[in-house]
């Protein structure tokens, strides 16, 4: 447990969602089980004038996402702000040498419209810092880091084609050139077609980057799995194996590159306190202990905007850049129940018809993520004379910065028509569309 008071008697503090729960819980504050949890969008009710709230304004959105609360605060503490369901929104220690803050709400993420604004105050204002960071200033530090760590060693890299994994590799690339070996696996549940289209994106980046085709391998694994968790551990397993027979074809590696970064790193393992694994398919851990290789994440503390602003001043293509995030496990977390070969070409299709729908119609940068699920679901349709019983698939689209707040995208509904008409009409086997208009928390961006 982190002791706060110990940190607060040498430096100003600012604990956040459960840090701030701790912080009155251990000062002799009440934390209890709400009767109501709070999840999503709530707005301040300021009611204490502070440097924290320099420029925000009285009725400030901001994301909840708690289910106990702050019923009481300790002697020596008074509230800041409250909203429509809590009385302690926000909080200050009256006294000691150094301030101790709380927020209940989560200041970090898109949905809290002002929450950099109230960082910042808290960074510049209370703690002094000065705020010059800069994507150039991190890609010559983090090169002159990685040129120490890696000295004359060798690294090999699994890519994805993903934004992480290609900032992470050109990073390390422009930091010793060829001797980074990248490892760009089919695992049979990438997009229609992406297998050929990252080579050659990585082709045009210079990189060092074999393909390899295992899609019959993956397959034959996942068949017979219906379990979400099984299904992303096998095709996480099976990863490592293909990856793992292909960098020991390598001689003298001695560093493993990863494209993590901060959110991967928060919703993957339990990191400076009891939060609870969200995730298990994310690029963290899980190495084969075979390899004893040292890791290289230079990412690891950065968030998704972040590493899109270092990937433009690295001169990476922009269509690279600012490709929706697409998880680990690919299409094999979209496919609820088994995932079949057959399944894996119908998800393609539909994706590929909304995706390309996105791009077309000028909505593909005006959301964070979009994808299509397959659910295993068959419903009664109509073609003509013909009475259908057919697959059901799901789109999803969000609005988000980092991914660790999102809320549904409010696509047109001429769109979706158009959309659904398209999927319906091209893909054999695919007769009803929905669309998802779940907002994460409660909900997550994928289905499983």
């Amino acid at each position: 447990m982190v002791d706060v008071r110990r940190l607060a008697a040498q430096r100003p503090v600012l604990g956040i969602c459960y840090g701030a729960q701790l912080t009155a819980k251990l000062s002799g504050g009440r934390v209890e089980r709400s009767e109501k949890r709070e999840y999503g969008r709530a707005h301040l009710q300021i009611c204490r004038e502070d440097a924290l709230w320099e420029g925000v304004s009285e009725r400030s959105q901001v994301w909840m996402s708690h289910g106990d609360s702050i019923l009481e605060l300790p002697a020596g503490f008074e509230v800041l702000a409250t909203t429509e369901s809590i009385p302690v929104a926000a909080f200050r220690r009256t006294g000691g040498e150094h301030p101790l803050y709380g927020f209940q709400f989560h200041p970090e993420v898109y949905h809290s419209e002002q929450g950099r604004q109230m960082l910042r105050n808290f960074l510049t204002g209370i703690c002094g810092c000065s705020g010059d960071w800069t994507p150039a200033h991190f890609i010559t530090d983090t090169v002159a880091a990685l040129q120490e760590q890696i000295g004359d060693g060798r690294v090999v890299m699994g890519l994805s084609g993903g934004v992480d994994s290609t900032v992470a590799a050109t990073l390390i690339s422009r930091a010793i050139g060829d001797r980074l070996f990248g490892i760009f696996v089919d695992n049979g549940l990438l997009r229609k077609h992406e297998f050929q289209q990252v080579l050659d994106s990585y082709s045009k980046l210079s990189l060092n980057v074999k393909g390899v085709d295992a899609r019959e391998h993956f397959y034959t694994k996942l068949a017979g799995q219906t379990s979400p968790e099984t299904q992303r551990k096998i095709i996480g397993s099976t990863f490592i194996e293909v990856f793992d027979r292909e960098a020991h074809a390598l001689q003298d590696i001695d560093f493993l590159g990863q494209g993590t970064i901060y959110p991967d790193v928060i919703e993957s393992v339990s990191v400076h306190g009891p939060s609870v694994t969200i995730k298990s398919h994310h690029n963290v851990g899980g190495l084969p202990e075979t390899m004893k290789l040292s890791l290289v994440e230079p990412l690891r503390y950065l968030f998704k905007d972040e590493v899109r602003k270092v990937g433009l001043e690295l001169g990476i293509q922009p269509e690279m850049l600012f490709r929706h995030p697409f998880p680990g496990p690919g299409l094999g977390i979209r496919i609820l129940g088994e995932v079949t070969e057959e399944k894996v070409r119908l998800l393609q299709d539909a994706d590929d018809i909304y995706i390309s729908g996105l791009r077309e119609s000028g909505l593909y940068d005006k959301v964070w993520q979009a994808g299509a699920i397959l659910l295993p679901v068959k419903s009664v349709g109509v073609m003509g004379d013909e009475r259908t019983y057919e697959y059901t698939v799901a789109l999803r689209a969000v609005t988000s910065v980092d991914g660790m707040t999102a809320d549904w995208a409010h696509l047109p509904y001429e769109f979706l028509g158009r959309v659904s008409n398209e999927i319906i009409n091209r893909v054999r086997g695919i007769n009803r569309v929905v669309y998802d208009i779940s907002s994460k928390p409660p909900a997550t961006i994928e289905w499983e």
